[in-house]
């Protein structure tokens, strides 16, 4: 069993010490109660790390996405860098007569450093007000279900801190390098490069060159995630789930705030059901405990199987649901062995279970389960049927043994109570169908969290939801960082090699062997990136292997990876192509006049 409280620490009072009070009770009512509590624990986590609650299926998701978003930030600074390395490279000459007349080296990369915190704060401030305004663009995430998310309200005060910490580092690692590159040039040849073509010489060349290659490789990562992530939300979308959820509708009740006892919340359900029956455009009416893949899981109870003896730490705490007769019909899981539940099934009469495939392949090792005795919550029950195996948490989950037991012999007070209608028409009418019948019964009776089954159980993909679409926001950021700075460097080499380009022209070289030139420069830059790329994914993806949110896609998906890098140099030669038609159309006589 288990029990979940919210808890708020006494001021002065650590995590740790909390943990070690809440472990110390444990121990001592394992002591007091041995047959209730013994090997029964407790531990005290921080909210966001709680395993039920949006906290528990986002937790993951969001890991992942902010791992993307460093990324992302790496390629800015990466940019940013380039720009700035552009920039002192156009100063070049400026800072080596500075330093010649004496200026001190420090004092420029100062100056410098300041220039970039400078643009940096004011990008920061522009990115307020659009953080507060993308903020409410995360309700569209929201799942369907009634599951309390909560977007917060105003500015908060530590995030705004640590963005702030980490505007500043980024300008600082954008900046110290172009600054003491500026810095660390010969004065001589500085004097003799600027003086000549201001080419701003070979090693910043490839310093920018090397910043691009980066720039590539980190978008290719952040594309393959978003492909791995996209891809297995649409796999896990199409798997099938062993039932049928279209047309159906779900609604839950809780007759307990209503003052119904035991006896009286199942005449209720009895009772609304045959008034539901006879309603028009109402196909199938039924009730359960446990709706299969919802946001929780399904109740478990400890089983005594028959002739079966578990192995040494066997975990027979199997999953079950309490239905009641029709259930397998409504939902249209086919029963492929004995007989579904019927209203005889009530507390006078034998107690029966109906067990899914799995459960009867693992306990009764290809025997007949029909006629099997099985014992939970203190009773024998006999398998009157076997029910095809379908999904009960999570779409992607391994087939796992479950169970199903009659609403009239097992259903306890501390047990759900969620209604299904299946029906032809529309479901609206079906929602006001039930509101109906339900207050021709009792008008205190409220219809709560009614909603199509099949958007409940779209709650089972929330996760992987939203992984892929926060996912592919920020890999279509990185692909357009990319494809910016590819272009920035290609076409400001063209604006530095304006003369050489119109020697070449000059001297007789056709406009496609000016083209071909800077294309074959640009593409080769991307094909460096790439093959970066490639590996580092390669590498990253070992540590996703297997995760839930994939959906059973491999984190090696050679059509993603192929995906991604094609699409990646399909863009890159874009960026290449626009500059390099530029320098293609370089009339000789301006550039033999450029600087």
């Amino acid at each position: 069993r288990q029990l979940g409280a919210v808890a708020r620490l006494k001021p002065g009072v650590t995590l740790e010490q909390a943990r070690a009070e809440i472990a110390e009770l444990a121990r001592q009512l394992a002591k007091a109660f041995p047959n209730e509590n013994g090997g029964i624990s407790a531990t005290v986590l921080p909210l966001w790390r709680s395993h039920f609650g949006a906290q528990g299926l986002l937790l993951g998701p969001l890991q992942i996405l902010m791992a993307l978003s460093v990324v992302v930030l790496l390629i800015v600074c990466a940019n940013v860098a380039n720009l700035l390395l552009a920039r002192t490279t156009a100063r070049q000459r400026e800072v080596s007569i500075r330093i010649a007349l004496g200026a001190g080296r420090l004092r420029l990369v100062r100056q410098m450093l300041a220039e970039s915190l400078s643009l940096a704060a004011v990008g920061a401030l522009a990115g307020v007000p659009l953080s507060m305004w993308l903020r409410q663009s995360l309700r569209y995430l929201l799942p369907p279900a009634n599951l309390p998310v909560a977007l917060g309200g105003g500015l908060n005060v530590h995030i705004l801190a640590f963005t702030t910490l980490i505007c500043v580092a980024s300008a600082l690692v954008s900046g110290v390098a172009p600054a003491w590159h500026s810095t660390r040039a010969d004065l001589s040849e500085s004097l003799k490069e600027g003086g000549r073509s201001a080419t701003g010489g070979a090693r910043s060349h490839r310093t920018r060159a090397l910043l691009v290659v980066s720039e590539v490789a980190l978008a290719l990562v952040a594309l393959i995630g978003a492909g791995l992530f996209t891809r297995g939300f649409q796999t896990a979308s199409r798997i099938n789930p062993g039932f049928d959820p279209a047309n159906v509708l779900l609604a839950h009740f809780q007759l307990s705030t209503s003052g119904y006892n035991l006896e009286q919340r199942k005449q209720f359900c009895l009772r609304l059901r045959e008034r539901l029956e006879s309603a028009p455009g109402v196909a199938a009416v039924n009730y359960s405990d446990c709706v299969p893949l919802g946001f929780g899981t399904s109740w478990w109870e400890d089983l005594q199987i028959e002739g079966y003896v578990p192995g040494p730490s066997e975990n027979m705490k199997l999953y079950r649901n309490v239905v009641a007769p029709g259930y397998f019909r409504l939902m249209r899981i086919p029963l492929v062995a004995g007989r579904d539940f019927t209203e005889h099934d009530d507390q006078k009469s034998l107690r029966v279970m109906i067990v899914n495939q799995t459960f009867a392949r693992r306990f009764f090792a290809g025997r007949d389960p029909i006629g099997r005795r099985v014992r939970g919550w203190g009773e024998w029950f006999t398998v009157v049927g076997v029910a095809q195996d379908s999904k009960y948490h999570h779409l992607t989950e391994t087939p796992i043994p479950y169970f199903y037991v009659p609403f009239r012999q097992v259903y306890r007070a501390d047990m759900n109570l969620a209604f299904y209608l299946r029906t032809a028409g529309n479901l609206n009418d079906a929602l006001a169908t039930l509101r109906r019948e339900v207050r021709g019964i009792d008008p205190d009776v409220m219809v709560l969290n009614a909603m199509p089954l099949a958007e409940h159980i779209g709650a089972c993909l929330y996760p992987q939801k939203v992984a892929a679409s926060l996912l592919s926001v920020l890999g279509v950021l990185a692909l357009l960082l990319a494809a910016v700075g590819l272009y920035s460097i290609i076409a400001y080499s063209v604006t530095q090699r304006t003369h050489e380009i119109g020697v070449r022209v000059a001297l007789g070289a056709p406009p496609g062997a000016v083209l071909r030139l800077v294309l074959r420069w640009g593409m080769t830059l991307t094909l460096a990136g790439l093959a970066v790329g490639l590996g580092i994914a390669l590498v990253l993806g070992r540590s996703i292997s297997g995760a839930s949110l994939l959906g059973g896609v491999s984190s090696t998906d050679p059509r993603v990876y192929c995906g991604a890098a094609l699409f990646l140099a399909a863009i890159a030669a874009l960026a290449s192509y626009l500059p390099a038609r530029r320098a293609a159309r370089v009339d000789p006589m301006v550039s033999l006049r450029h600087e």
